[in-house]
């Protein structure tokens, strides 16, 4: 029997990028933003000043974001039984290539280059499913999709929601049984 697949984003699904926004924006304007004020709000209007696009081009932003917390370890624990893929569209920003690449490579060395897919547009993507935080992703996915829950995609009810990693190693764990 062969392995089924799974395509994993990685901002706001193994990277906590959420969080590092609101950490930047203090940094840079001096003012704390409460995450529950990002609920319902697209990213892109999230802060004002157009600052998320300002950081997305900046140095540094992409090696230094944290760990979506349990993704190193239900990672680990899905490879076991799936062909694990970490897919982003990192094309848009093309400076975070290296540093997306590089922070991989410190957090989830065990997922070989082979494994890693930087690209444009998901729609290319045909795996067995889809774990990410954007409806415009899941929605050509031809395999069973997970949203994962972001301030942003609060308001979606059209892919399976899991709200932390240990809900996604569980509801895949379903699907092995």
């Amino acid at each position: 029997m062969s392995r089924k697949s799974i395509a994993i984003d990685m901002d706001n699904v193994i990277a906590d990028v959420a969080s590092h926004y609101i950490t930047w924006y203090e940094k840079e304007y001096g003012i704390k933003v409460n995450p529950e004020a990002l609920l319902g709000v697209p990213e892109s209007e999230a802060f004002p000043d157009n600052a998320i696009r300002k950081f997305l081009y900046m140095p540094g932003f992409f090696r230094t974001v944290p760990v979506m917390p349990g993704a190193i370890e239900a990672v680990r624990k899905l490879m076991q039984h799936f062909d694990v893929y970490i897919v982003s569209a990192a094309m848009e920003f093309p400076q975070s290539l290296i540093e997306k690449y590089e922070w991989l490579q410190e957090h989830f060395p065990f997922i070989s280059w082979q494994n890693i897919v930087f690209c444009g547009d998901k729609s290319i993507i045909n795996t067995d499913y889809m774990i990410d935080d954007h409806v415009k992703n899941l929605d050509y996915c031809k395999g069973k999709t997970f949203i994962y829950t972001a301030g942003h995609n609060i308001h979606i009810d059209r892919h399976t929601r899991v709200n932390n990693w240990q809900e996604v190693v569980h509801l895949l764990e379903q699907e092995i049984k």
